[in-house]
């Protein structure tokens, strides 16, 4: 009997020590944020290419190589759209 009331402490003292651990964690203050004083210029290579691997990998799921080629080359404008989208964004 006395082991289950022993229990009943240690499982009490141990929700309490990880509810002030959780209350630690949550509450972080300002200067621990990131913070960028300067923005970033949309990459066009970066765009460009991902769409063309995305579009290549996913055409040839489905359509073998000359899908790949046809997704690549889909996946090329759409990296392209995508950059232009985000730089006319970026600027405003």
């Amino acid at each position: 009997m006395t082991e289950n009331i022993a229990k009943k402490r240690y499982g009490k003292s141990i929700a309490i020590l990880m509810a002030m651990i959780l209350l630690f964690l949550t509450v972080a203050p300002p200067s621990l944020a990131q913070h960028r004083s300067y923005k970033r210029r949309p990459s066009k290579t970066k765009h460009i290419a991902v769409g063309t691997a995305v579009g290549a990998v996913g055409g040839a799921l489905l359509g073998g190589t000359k899908g790949a080629l046809i997704g690549a080359g889909a996946g090329a404008g759409t990296g392209y759209l995508v950059y232009k989208h985000k730089k006319r964004r970026a600027y405003r």
